[in-house]
């Protein structure tokens, strides 16, 4: 399947996400008892909830987007470029609502799917949920309901998922699988785990953009690296 599937026809996105408030003192009580539930499956006995809390990012009932990077594969006179444009507000329901509307609009035209990395554990369902929250309509393509899972995996692509090959037990990072495949990646980037104190402690959404931007080329390389294509370089990346 993947060798005969028209790169362009691909929207490569990434979410980068953080915990509804800066501090977990800033939660109300209701929602203070609920992530201290929440978080002790993960946090060890010396532990409290509050020491924890940047994780709440990674959970859309605790969480919200901050940045979504959206982009496709082009051409001109025969190279390739990669065209990316980022969806950005510390209003998430705004955000949302525009993302969604390109989303709905890129695929209104048969043929088109998205890809991320762990893109059906994390950044679907992430922006599924929070446009429900919003009180937003969902996206054509994340109205998965009643949908067979075949159908889902052909519109909604995963490079984690493909690399599994059926394997459950195996997570792989993106970075880990760039190494593997020998995809430049810059050295520059913030790591992912940063992401919460770069926007509260710096109050620098700039460089989480940018850092979202690359891994979105990223993706698209990894599964160009999958059909046995060369990548598009850095300096073919075009921030619309």
């Amino acid at each position: 399947m993947l060798y005969n599937l028209n790169i362009e026809d691909v929207l490569f996105l990434d979410i980068e996400t953080v915990p509804q408030h800066p501090t977990f003192e800033e939660n109300t009580e209701g929602f203070q008892k609920l992530w201290d539930k929440k978080s002790t499956y993960f946090r060890t006995d010396e532990q409290d909830a509050a020491e924890v809390y940047e994780r709440a990012g990674i959970y859309a009932e605790f969480g919200r987007v901050i940045c979504i990077s959206a982009g496709f594969v082009t051409q001109k006179m025969g190279e390739r470029f990669f065209r990316v444009k980022s969806f950005y507000d510390d209003n998430e329901k705004k955000l949302l609502s525009s993302f969604n509307d390109m989303l709905n609009k890129f695929t209104a035209h048969p043929g088109k799917c998205l890809c991320a990395h762990n893109g059906q554990e994390f950044d679907y369902p992430y922006i599924a949920r929070r446009s429900l929250i919003n009180g937003l309509r969902l996206p054509r393509i994340l109205d998965i309901a009643g949908m067979k899972p075949w159908d889902i995996k052909d519109k909604l692509m995963d490079t984690l998922q493909l690399w599994k090959f059926g394997d459950y037990k195996n997570f792989t990072s993106l970075s880990l699988l760039c190494a593997a495949f020998n995809i430049p990646t810059p050295k520059d980037d913030i790591d992912g785990s940063q992401v919460a104190s770069v926007y509260y402690k710096e109050n620098n959404l700039d460089r989480i953009i940018r850092y979202c931007e690359k891994d979105t080329l990223a993706v698209a390389n990894l599964l160009l690296r999958y059909k046995g294509e060369n990548i598009i370089p850095m300096e073919n990346m075009e921030v619309v």
